[in-house]
């Protein structure tokens, strides 16, 4: 039985390998390394984060970004992109040095058993371990708007569904959202070709500024310090304070997860957008239905804040709605594991202070923990973090072993007859 078995190789999954090695834990990967990166975001994006602030972690801090590139004859440079290729091909780089082997099946299912937990991959091999990480990313959780799930998938998607655009050169497409996903996609589906608009609830897009440089005046550094997300006191705390973010009351860090780093597009995606892609600001779909003229497509009813309702005809939506993070979208959980999960008020997963859930054992990384440690859990940079607290949880648990009760995570208590998840 393995101490540890880390589900799913992406940023946070293969940091976490990377630590828990470190830490000499008998371990398993299973996941295809940076799957998602490769499979699932168009040729031509680029990674909005700064490079520097886009590490995988390492014990070491051998294997980072700049390291990667520069191997590659390229610098690495702060305002400056980089393409998600070269970010996926990092990763892969990143898995074949600082990560042991890693088993590239999915895994379909996770079971408790007496002393840990079983996993199914998908040919039928079942792997145990005391400890489970699971780091699955976000493609489980995607959100597709309410009007649009009763249309098939060729007439709507979702912007994480496309690892390129080429079906759609020459037809008529409509993006909806208005953060960065939305709006890097309508400019790649310009860029060749396609008739493109962008609907978007908001009134205005928001865009975000060109980044100061990183050697500033004292002074200007005191008033916005650079963070992993961006300048500002506030994002410094969201990025470089996760664990202080996580003793928050319950409720302000619902608040702050829901509405913190809103929609927003990158400053070098701005000059793309706006001469090229009509914008249709202030509308919400309220409905959607399949037309049945020669060449088909699909009606799109929308109304504005002040009621008035207007209408469109287009091919294809691409959905750029985001990721809703909840219990029951964690699949591949067994129902009685999944169904056992204490939830907070936005549906997703309580964690401990350690990523450890409120069953004892498992763990979970990624955008999962948002609402538990903030809103770095939805970036690279999150990785950090997660992987040397997560890891340190890890062998706490193993130390302890595993109680039979439920780990205590924040809103549950000594009173309540659990165990403390340390």
């Amino acid at each position: 039985m393995y101490d540890l078995l880390v589900v799913g190789a992406g940023p946070y999954g293969l940091s976490i390998a990377s630590h828990a090695a470190g830490a000499g834990l008998r371990l398993r990967v299973l996941g295809r390394p940076m799957a998602s990166w490769r499979d699932h975001m168009p040729r031509g994006m680029y990674l909005k984060s700064e490079p520097w602030a886009s590490n995988l972690s390492d014990p070491d801090n051998r294997w980072r970004l700049d390291t990667y590139c520069a191997g590659q004859g390229v610098k690495a440079r702060h305002g400056q992109p980089i393409p998600l290729e070269m970010f996926a091909s990092y990763g892969q780089w990143f898995a074949r040095n600082a990560v042991p082997e890693v088993d590239e099946r999915t895994v379909t299912r996770v079971t408790p058993v007496a002393g840990g937990f079983e996993a199914v991959t998908e040919d039928g091999e079942t792997v145990r371990a005391r400890t489970v990480a699971l780091a699955v990313g976000v493609l489980p959780f995607v959100e597709i708007p309410g009007a649009l799930r009763g249309l098939g998938p060729d007439l709507v998607s979702h912007s994480s569904h496309h690892g390129d655009l080429d079906r759609f050169r020459g037809r008529d497409v409509t993006v909806i959202g208005g953060g960065q996903a939305a709006l890097e996609t309508a400019a790649l589906l310009a860029e060749q070709g396609t008739r493109v608009r962008v609907l978007a609830r908001a009134e205005q897009l928001n865009w975000n500024n060109v980044p100061p440089p990183l050697e500033r005046p004292w002074w200007r550094s005191a008033r916005a310090p650079h963070s992993g997300l961006g300048c500002g006191w506030r994002n410094w705390f969201y990025s470089e304070r996760p664990g202080v973010y996580h003793r928050l009351p319950e409720p302000t860090r619902a608040r702050i997860a829901a509405t913190a780093l809103g929609p927003a597009g990158a400053w070098w995606v701005r000059d793309r957008v706006e001469p090229a892609v009509e914008v249709l600001l202030g509308q919400e779909v309220a409905s959607a239905r399949e037309l049945t003229v020669a060449g088909g497509g699909v009606r799109l009813d929308t109304v504005t804040r002040s009621g008035e309702r207007r209408s469109l005809e287009t091919e294809h939506v691409i959905a750029a709605t985001g990721f809703r993070a909840t219990c029951d979208r964690l699949g591949l959980l067994d129902p009685r594991l999944g169904a056992g999960l204490r939830a907070l008020a936005d549906g997703s997963p309580a964690v401990g202070r350690h990523f450890e859930s409120s069953h004892p054992g498992l763990f979970l990384a990624g955008l999962v923990t948002a609402s538990g440690f903030g809103p770095a859990m939805r970036f690279v940079h999150g990785a950090t973090f997660t992987a040397e607290t997560l890891v340190r949880g890890v062998r706490r648990r193993l130390r302890a072993g595993a109680p039979t009760g439920r780990a205590t995570v924040p809103g549950q208590g000594r009173r309540e007859g659990v165990r403390s998840a340390g």
